[in-house]
């Protein structure tokens, strides 16, 4: 099946861990409004957006080659992570979500077997959706589990370097838990490929948060921080791999690092500015901007006149020029019949 992208954006910054050649970002600091983020997502994937998108650093791209999976993981607690990709800082950092991608994904694949995957495993928030999701039921999704997770003998105790982290402390077990997470996610879908292989597109939206608590912890100055975050780094790096490697390449891994969240009551309040402002500055009852959906019904209104017309004009032409010698029989017996009255 497929294309992810890997997304990275701190405090913020948006990266790109790794695309396919049918998605093209522009090698650039170009800020990215953080609540265009999710649109950014569904534009890569070839869905439809309310508004248009103008940011530089996403162009065009191969529009008959969509990637079949989206991978967004966002890190809180860090204003920057260096991945390897394209980077681009973040224009007020406000709290998203990829419901809007979801539900497109849900709408135009309801039949097929799309994965859609929203977990944030330090809150205990998850959202599986669909047919396929069955496979990621055994995801450790509780603080609990997480923590049982660890201890078992195939985690990534046995093969991370801890460093400075300690197997003993509530916080770092967190932390590696989450990165647990990543891995089981990946190996899971190794042992299910047709999933990776199929039309349908795939959703992974993953929020970490142990990094966070590292820092609070500990401290940003810390040992403890730094180890984490080179740790972090090193997965999140393995991780977009592996997922871009299991779509054969056709998909996005996107990474959002993020210091702190903005309030969600200042995004509201904005909003309705923004909603009220046009009306203040436009008083002359201009036209509204350009729809993204115009360029579809001109060409479906078009055509469908031309070809409305065309055929006008044939079946005109060719009543103009019927031979009344070729009349049917019964035009030629009411003709008949009238004459006998």
């Amino acid at each position: 099946a497929s294309y992810v992208c890997f997304l990275g954006v701190s405090g913020g910054e948006f990266s790109i861990l790794r695309s396919p050649q049918s998605v093209v970002f522009r090698d650039g600091r170009w800020p990215i409004p953080g609540e265009r983020i999710p649109d950014v997502a569904a534009l890569t994937m070839g869905f439809s957006v309310e508004e248009d998108l103008p940011w530089p650093g996403l162009a065009v791209g191969d529009l008959f080659h969509r990637p079949r999976a989206t991978v967004l993981v966002t890190v809180k607690g860090v204003d920057k992570l260096p991945v390897k990709g394209f980077s681009y800082p973040i224009e007020n950092a406000v709290p998203f979500s990829l419901d809007s991608v979801a539900n497109a994904i849900h709408t135009l694949f309801s039949e097929e077997t799309p994965v859609v995957l929203q977990l944030a495993p330090s809150e205990e928030r998850v959202y599986m959706v669909g047919k396929a999701n069955a496979v990621f039921e055994d995801l450790s999704v509780t603080l609990r589990q997480l923590r049982n997770r660890l201890f078992q003998d195939n985690s990534i105790l046995s093969s991370l370097p801890l460093n400075s982290l300690s197997r003993n402390n509530e916080v770092d077990l967190l932390f590696l838990s989450e990165l647990q997470v990543l891995r089981d996610i990946a190996s899971l879908l190794s042992r299910h490929k047709h999933l990776a292989k199929d039309h349908s597109p795939d959703l992974y939206s993953l929020e970490l948060s142990g990094l966070e608590e590292v820092g609070k912890r500990y401290g940003e100055d810390s040992q403890q921080f730094k180890d984490a975050s080179q740790i972090l780094v090193d997965s999140l790096q393995k991780f977009a791999d592996e997922m871009f490697n299991l779509y054969g390449g056709n998909a996005v891994v996107e990474v959002v690092a993020v210091k702190e969240f903005n309030s969600p009551l200042s995004r509201k309040t904005r909003s309705i500015l923004q909603a009220s402002q046009p009306r203040k500055e436009n008083p002359y009852n201009l036209a509204y901007p350009y729809n993204y959906d115009y360029s579809v019904i001109f060409n479906i209104v078009l055509w469908m006149m031309i070809g409305l017309a065309l055929a006008v004009i044939v079946i005109s032409y060719n009543l103009w020029n019927m031979d009344p010698g070729y009349d049917s029989i019964i035009y030629r017996m009411t003709n008949q019949k009238i004459r006998m009255d």
